[in-house]
């Protein structure tokens, strides 16, 4: 089997490498709900509406108040939500780029694209403000003004967001060299990678994130026809998450090797949260990308058919946690995913509990120099490859403040240390400067092109 580096982002010990992670943000972010959702033009248009009023009614009600809690698991809510899951809408404009902070939703449509010869700023300015347009537009439920395929006209928003980062080589094509941010530079080579060129990297980065899949492809399909001429479709990939109303409580999401994942993410609230996730101005920082983010993207495929020789506890002992419930290995009977990691825990037999190359153990912050992360990854299975292995695993996305102070020393003693590398795959990579939310009655990008 082939030694790769693990990536899921050790910064936070996230009870896989390799997973959906945000799922157990709980308290970390709430989805929609903003007061104004409700009927919207998408879902009175066409013969169709009548059908879909009975539906979109019974949820509007409940569609302002729904939050993470709701989206996880009570079946009570579910069933009295209704059309509440349809309606849930997202706020685009903020100061921070709807998608990072929100829960993930159940489907997810990434894509990058690049900039054609000779578009400049001027061009770039053109098609950042008509994404910018249609994703008001879209996320609000509405349909949009230009190359509306009607695909997703009966569904309200579903949580809809849409989220764009800059490649490093956008600031060369658009003229604006002078103002790429030093974060930018190329990530290093990690051992183990296998990296495909042609499924990473990209001038213009796009995570639409929905819990409908055809809205999200529909918001795909639009923006990919707003950038004919200027920009063209480098690489697609197209992820899922557990569906809300899946689980019978809320609780921490798996991933595909079946290992609780995303226990240890850091949350909004909790103290240096912002100043690990957002950047800020001063120094050699930029004043344009001041309340946005550096996003790392990793496609890692999982070498499903090894892990699942593999017993279960041997599994548990490659992460460090219980398969069952996601608690920390050496920890008592129903202590939990959330119980204290002690690294110092022996067993029975006097050896450490968790192992010395234990996910947990080499992804702990404490072993990082306090790197830290916020992991909104979700699942991806593309069917077989040509030895009949599954072709699957996870779309890693990590928002940090510094890749070169999160990611990156993650990564790199992942690569060395961490025993779940071994069943991991790096086949595709990808660093973007997520500039802040537009400003009121601009567009995203203004602050670079204009600030």
């Amino acid at each position: 089997m082939t030694t790769n580096n693990a990536t899921n982002n050790a910064t936070n010990d996230m009870a896989t490498h390799g997973t959906a992670n945000g799922t157990d943000a709980e308290p970390a972010a709430e989805r929609a709900a903003d007061g104004r959702t409700g009927f919207t033009r998408r879902a009175l248009l066409g013969t169709a509406g009548a059908g879909l009023l009975v539906g979109a009614g019974a949820g509007v009600a409940g569609a302002g108040a729904l939050d993470r809690a709701d989206r996880t698991g009570h079946p009570a809510a579910a069933a009295a939500a209704g059309g509440a899951l349809g309606a849930a809408r997202v706020p685009f404009r903020g100061e921070h780029q709807a998608g990072i902070l929100e829960p993930q939703q159940a489907r997810v449509q990434l894509a990058a694209f690049d900039l054609s010869d000779g578009i400049g700023r001027d061009g770039l300015r053109g098609l950042l403000q008509r994404w910018t347009k249609a994703a008001e537009r879209l996320t609000a439920g509405e349909p949009a003004e230009e190359f509306d395929n009607q695909i997703a006209l009966d569904a309200g928003p579903c949580s809809l967001t849409l989220t764009v980062g800059f490649g490093a080589a956008l600031f060369d094509k658009a003229g604006v060299a002078d103002r790429r941010p030093p974060g930018l530079g190329p990530l290093p080579a990690f051992p183990g990678d296998a990296l495909d060129p042609a499924r990473g990297d990209g001038d213009l980065f796009v995570q639409i994130g929905a819990d409908d899949a055809l809205v999200a492809v529909h918001a795909l399909r639009v923006l990919q026809r707003l950038a004919a001429g200027t920009a063209a479709l480098r690489w697609q990939s197209a992820g899922f998450a557990r569906t809300p109303g899946a689980a019978a409580k809320p609780v921490t999401g798996r991933n595909l090797m079946g290992q609780v994942d995303g226990t240890n993410n850091p949350k909004p609230g909790e103290d240096g949260f912002a100043a690990k996730v957002f950047c800020a101005a001063g120094g050699d920082r930029p004043t344009w990308l001041a309340g946005g983010s550096y996003l790392v993207f990793r496609r890692i495929r999982m070498l499903l058919d090894h892990w699942e020789a593999l017993p279960v506890d041997r599994q548990e002992r490659v992460i460090g946690r219980r398969k069952a419930d996601g608690a920390p290995l050496g920890t008592p009977a129903g202590a939990g995913e959330h119980a204290p990691v002690d690294l110092s825990a022996q067993g029975p037999d006097g050896a450490l509990a968790i192992p010395a190359d234990a996910h947990v153990r080499v992804a702990a912050p404490a072993a990082n120099g306090g790197a830290a992360m916020l992991r909104r990854g979700f699942s991806y299975h593309d069917g077989l490859l040509p030895d009949g292995s599954p072709d699957a695993g996870l779309l890693f996305l990590a928002f940090q403040a510094d890749p070169d102070k999160g990611f990156t020393p993650v990564q790199r003693k992942l690569s060395r240390g961490d025993g779940l590398s071994r069943f991991l795959r790096h086949e595709a990579s990808g660093l973007y400067a997520v500039p802040p939310a537009a400003p009121a009655d601009g567009y995203l990008g203004q602050q670079l092109l204009e600030g």
